[in-house]
């Protein structure tokens, strides 16, 4: 989909690089190599040079960049702690590999096969990404021929789940399959993967591109954070469809999704997804790499425009405006237990902590699902595991099998509620754990106040970047280093608190120096969870009370 017409902006002193005004030169240096060379056209040199001539044969802005565009980044050197982040000299020569599973919808089939190539290639990681994804681990730039090979066999790849692209979309995990649903948004979903993603039209975007789909009445894709969103509705007069939401995101200035105020029908979504995308490919911010997000675009802009440049110079046609999609009190996001399907089986949800697998216990997974007559797996936007078509009298056995992968079906709410990023283990950016931390931090709640009754999210992030959320749960934490008096340094967490999605969405609250030593996260949640059940009014959530509270007893 081409522009029609170029809408006139008002004149700026400095450039901002958007296309729409005319002027293509690249203002830094990820925008030159972009230009330079499609970052698609990687994936042949990858196979036919890099593979064979090693790691050291790889050009720098393949290795740094277009990489990305396959799925790869180069991993952390092992043993190198917070203080050496932002070294130069940091990268290994393996590397972290995304495999693209859009929607989180897999076979067992394909979990076998992922499950494989970990154990094979990858030292036998596995990790759940809140992308709905698996992230692997070690992998040898001579194995990646391989890997894709099978991958591709059985309908998988790693194109676009990194880079200035359209990335994983996310979607509902039980779509096609929940009662109360309002629409399957899975034709659109793939429609928009068979046209768009490795398409050279989009493969140069301004910077990454995060799609949402649902149509589940619980909300369950983070909608108010990614890029583009299509949220299940029902229009008065023209039945089910999606409320369109544009220009979410978090990291250090995070912003929340704002609606466009259209209704549109499943068999529309594909269309709607093109003209939003061409708008952040043709006048987003290209000049700096802090500024080149959706979000930054649609808080200049705001829906009004964003909706009329939509219409007029992409769609050229008018949507119908429609009503806001919304969702009742205290719903559940994560899909975690047993729930009815719509044919009468049902789904069993469990939960990992933070998303932690292994290729063998992949593979164990699937061995379950198959024995009890399913052949399909989701995972969650919220780190989770589901196996799908499950007859409801195998139900609770599996979930006694699932346990014993550490996949809880009926966990406690630290277990449930946790998120992390990939932390320092792999992540060049992190400047503390975030994994084992938070395993750490969840046993030890769970012996401390087994009994928690409401839900209590806790989101650990290695860095900034908000990978694992941390501006929207009841308590955030943001990894960076203190140094002592001695001139060492330890890990400490920046403290947010009361974030939340849904029907009680706001940032979290920042509070004057709050830090946490890593050491100390246990004892510092359990005081704080202790102080809101001595105070909370009756069925007052920890987001509403933490708000509000004094802050010697958010301390």
């Amino acid at each position: 989909m081409g522009r029609v017409t170029v809408t006139t902006r008002p004149t700026r002193t400095k450039s901002n690089g958007a296309w729409a005004d005319g002027d293509r030169t690249p203002l830094n240096p990820n925008e030159a190599f972009k230009q330079e060379d499609d970052a698609l056209n990687v994936r042949a040199r990858i196979i036919d040079t890099y593979s064979h001539e090693g790691f050291d044969s790889i050009a720098e802005d393949d290795l740094t960049g277009r990489f990305r565009w396959m799925g790869l980044y180069t991993q952390r050197k092992p043993g190198l702690d917070g203080t050496h982040t932002g070294e130069d000299d940091i990268s290994d020569s393996r590397f972290m590999m995304r495999v693209r599973s859009d929607g989180g919808q897999l076979t067992t089939e394909q979990v076998r096969t992922i499950a494989g190539i970990s154990t094979d290639f990858a030292q036998d990681t596995a990790d759940i990404s809140d992308r709905q994804n698996i992230q692997l681990h070690y992998v040898q730039i001579e194995d990646v021929p391989e890997i894709w090979r099978r991958l591709e066999s059985v309908g998988l790849s790693t194109t676009e789940a990194c880079g200035d692209c359209p990335r994983t979309m996310i979607a509902s995990p039980v779509a096609g399959i929940e009662k109360d649903e309002i629409v399957d948004g899975t034709p659109a979903l793939q429609e928009i993967k068979r046209k768009f993603i490795g398409n050279p039209e989009f493969s140069n975007l301004p910077r990454k591109y995060k799609t949402a789909i649902s149509g589940s009445p619980t909300h369950d894709i983070a909608h108010e954070i990614n890029d583009i969103s299509f949220v299940g509705v029902v229009h008065p007069e023209l039945g089910p469809g999606f409320d369109v939401w544009v220009g979410g995101g978090l990291s250090v200035k995070p912003i929340f999704a704002q609606r466009l105020g259209v209704w549109v029908s499943v068999d529309e979504v594909p269309e709607i997804w093109e003209g939003v995308t061409s708008i952040f490919r043709d006048h987003g911010y290209r000049r700096l790499r802090n500024k080149a997000r959706l979000k930054f675009l649609m808080a200049d802009w705001g829906p009004e425009k964003f909706r009329e440049i939509l219409e007029n110079d992409y769609l050229g046609r008018r949507l119908p405006d429609g009503p806001e999609a919304t969702v009742a009190p205290g719903t559940r996001r994560d899909h975690v237990g047993i729930h009815e399907q719509k044919d009468g089986r049902v789904w069993v949800g469990a939960a990992p902590i933070a998303g932690r697998m292994t290729g063998t216990k992949l593979t164990r997974l699937a061995e379950l699902a198959e024995a009890v007559g399913s052949q399909r797996i989701r995972f969650t936007p919220h780190q989770k595991v589901l196996v799908l078509d499950v007859p409801r009298a195998a139900a609770d056995q599996l979930a006694v099998d699932l346990k014993e992968l550490d996949l809880e079906v009926h966990p406690s709410e630290w277990r449930r509620n946790v998120l992390a990023c990939t932390g320092l283990e792999f992540c060049k950016l992190a400047l503390t754990d975030t994994k084992n931390r938070a395993r750490w931090t969840v046993e030890e709640l769970e012996k401390r106040l087994p009994d928690m009754d409401v839900p209590f999210s806790i989101h650990l992030n290695g860095c900034p970047n908000a990978c694992a959320r941390s501006q929207v749960a009841d308590v955030g934490l943001k990894g960076m280093l203190e140094q002592k008096e001695d001139g060492t340094y330890i890990e400490v967490f920046q403290v947010l608190l009361g974030g939340s999605l849904a029907e009680d969405t706001a940032l979290a609250r920042k509070t004057r120096a709050l830090k946490v030593a890593g050491d100390d996260l246990p004892d510092y949640i359990e005081r704080l969870a202790r102080t809101y059940l001595a105070q909370r009014a009756d069925g007052e959530s920890f987001a509403s009370w933490v708000r509000q509270a004094d802050e010697d007893d958010i301390r």
